[in-house]
């Protein structure tokens, strides 16, 4: 049996193990930048495992880096999990719902870290076949900006490392697929601020005022004409308006208001063009409304890059396997972390179908998400013809 074929078939050996780790996962989620309690469970797992060195409170957070050294000289390569979850109070059936109110696992990051944790033990118990040092990343805090990643790169997460590789379970993708993509793959993202100083009054009296809520109107309309005159149409790019505090009383002319925005790009030069474009609008207002304009505009995640050379390798070495179907995937609106990882070492990462069995599917971050538990095995499947790809 080749070394896939004997790490193919103890994964399959301990799926049970497996689902049986995401569901405890599920029960006890834990926010971003909070992650106590999932991280020490972590730590704890790898007590009897044979791995090299487990490095606790990794990047000045709660991270866990675990070092696997194959027996033979060759590359080293990162894999990673994240295990943060989200301020959603959960409405799904399951008997493992969420024990934590106002908290849930809203976008698989609990099967990401149960089917690495398995992958991990399996390959520590195989690394005298293996070639070169495996990195097992797990990542606290993906959801909420900076973002765990940048903590992880700045403690040397990624010293050494010639390729890093991801994985993420999809809600809405077929179970039994999986999908890879080079190039740019899903969106940087941007977050902007803007207070609106107007001059309050009398709902009579408007001459006397300088309404806010007016102006700020103005700006929400404008900033809809970027991505349609400003932006090349066969780029993306999308800015949305997420809150307008514009609340007061029906006579009272607002004083002030407060909105925020968010905005999505997939290449660099958008979120340059939309960001120039947010600005001279906000800058604008104090001109044409009289009023004074305070923007905060903040670049976070970048544009997810995955290297094609690498991302050729991973298809081969997916398509080989033949555990699943493999297919191309269009770029991926939400952003992601691991683009952090990307812009350091060439790598990919890739997408696992979790479809429902039942074909009926929300997505990631609402109240009813769920996942098909087969894609837990098919992920640590997918590392694993990776990893032996590049390491076997």
């Amino acid at each position: 049996m080749s070394l896939l074929d004997i790490l193919t078939q103890k994964l399959e050996e301990k799926e049970g193990r497996i689902i049986e780790m995401r569901r405890y996962l599920h029960a006890h989620p834990e926010l971003s930048f909070e992650e106590e309690k999932t991280a020490q469970y972590i730590a704890d797992f790898y007590k009897d495992v044979p791995v090299d060195k487990v490095e606790t409170n990794y990047g000045g957070g709660h991270g866990v880096v675990v070092t696997i050294k194959g027996a033979q000289p060759g590359k080293t390569i990162a894999i990673r999990a994240d295990f943060d979850a989200l301020p959603i109070t959960e409405e799904t059936d399951v008997a493992f719902k969420s024990t934590n109110p106002g908290v849930m696992h809203a976008c698989g990051h609990d099967g990401h870290t149960a089917y690495m944790l398995i992958l991990a033990e399996t390959l520590a118990e195989l690394k005298s076949e293996l070639k070169g040092t495996i990195r097992v990343l797990h990542q606290p805090a993906e959801e909420v900006p900076p973002g765990g990643a940048l903590g992880m790169i700045k403690a040397g997460a990624l010293e050494g490392v010639d390729h890093i590789f991801g994985i993420h379970v999809m809600s809405n993708m077929e179970t039994g697929k999986v999908f890879y993509r080079a190039g740019n793959t899903q969106t940087g993202r941007s977050y902007f601020k803007l207070k609106v100083q107007g001059k309050g009054g009398h709902g009579s009296s408007p001459h006397t005022a300088n309404d806010a809520i007016v102006a700020a109107s103005s700006f929400v309309m404008n900033v809809q004409t970027i991505v349609s005159r400003h932006i090349n149409p066969f780029d993306t790019a999308v800015v949305t308006i997420g809150s307008f505090d514009g609340k007061g009383s029906f006579n009272v002319i607002k004083d002030s208001v407060t909105l925020e925005g968010d905005v999505r790009t997939m290449s660099d030069e958008s979120r340059t063009i939309v960001e120039e474009q947010v600005r001279q609008f906000a800058e604008g207002l104090e001109t044409s409304f009289k009023v004074k304009s305070e923007l905060e505009y903040a670049n976070d995640y970048p544009v997810l890059y995955n290297d094609p050379e690498v991302t050729g390798l991973v298809q081969e070495a997916l398509e080989a396997a033949d555990f699943a179907e493999i297919l191309e995937t269009a770029p991926q609106p939400p952003s992601e972390d691991f683009a952090y990882y990307l812009k350091e070492v060439p790598g990919t990462f890739f997408y696992v179908g979790a479809m429902p069995a039942n074909g009926e599917w929300y997505p990631h971050h609402h109240p009813k998400f769920e996942i098909n538990e087969d894609s837990l095995l098919i992920s640590a499947k997918a590392m694993a013809a990776v990893v032996v790809k590049f390491c076997g």
